[in-house]
């Protein structure tokens, strides 16, 4: 009996990790992280940005002519908002990544909706649009979530593949993305590195680098995120 009550305990935390981290969770609120898998296209997606290093992911995107969806914080774009402009003004689209990138998980309804309404209303003072799409710090959904992206009509977006740039040398951050390249992937990189000034981006660059020109040879089309979705 001990065996069984232990047993589904163990399943009921597996269960309970699923539903706040699987990039496919719809638990806590709908979530997409694909698009359709009928035409030869995927969404590159960014997070943490704007930062000082942004500049030469647009170039990079630019001369590959690639579309990007970049999920910005708030604090980021109050602290460089010419870069944050420079992203609208290249034709990418904008999302909210939270005000102060702070987790969300553990913390109350009110917690969650101030981070997100922040990052909102900071972004429409600086860019003049409002974003449409969120996704949550860290991957990590929670109680809340769901009701703050309603009311601020956002629609949660996580991903297909993940380069870890963060972490990883761009050599391992390119294999991540091409074995999870396929029609519909929505893949995540980093152009800023949560609250960091003048983060070093080399590893993404260097994989951006040998990735967009790749992408093109194998005739992926590189759209944002609402474009695949629609």
């Amino acid at each position: 009996m001990i065996a069984v009550v232990l047993g589904l305990a163990g399943l009921a935390v597996v269960f309970a990790a699923w539903a706040v981290r699987g990039r496919s969770s719809q638990m806590l609120g709908p979530t997409i992280w694909r698009g359709p898998r009928e035409t030869r296209a995927i969404a590159l997606t960014f997070d943490d940005g704007p930062s000082e290093s942004t500049p030469a992911v647009l170039e990079l995107l630019a001369k590959y002519d690639a579309a990007a969806t970049f999920f910005l914080c708030g604090m980021n774009a109050r602290r460089l908002p010419e870069v944050a402009r420079a992203i609208l003004a290249a034709g990418h689209e904008i999302g909210n990544h939270t005000e102060n990138h702070a987790p969300l998980w553990l913390k109350s309804r009110k917690f969650i909706w101030a981070e997100l309404e922040a990052a909102q209303r900071t972004l429409v003072e600086i860019l003049g649009v409002e974003p449409r799409l969120s996704r949550p710090t860290y991957g990590v959904r929670w109680i809340g979530l769901a009701s703050a992206e309603r009311r601020l009509r956002l629609t949660r977006v996580m991903w297909s593949g993940i380069g870890s740039d963060w972490r990883l040398d761009a050599a391992s951050v390119e294999a991540r993305l091409r074995r999870a390249t396929r029609p519909g992937a929505i893949l995540l990189l980093h152009d800023g590195r949560e609250g960091t000034a003048n983060p070093d981006l080399s590893s993404t660059l260097s994989a951006l680098e040998i990735l967009l020109p790749w992408w093109r040879e194998q005739g992926y089309r590189l759209v944002t995120v609402s474009q695949l979705i629609r």
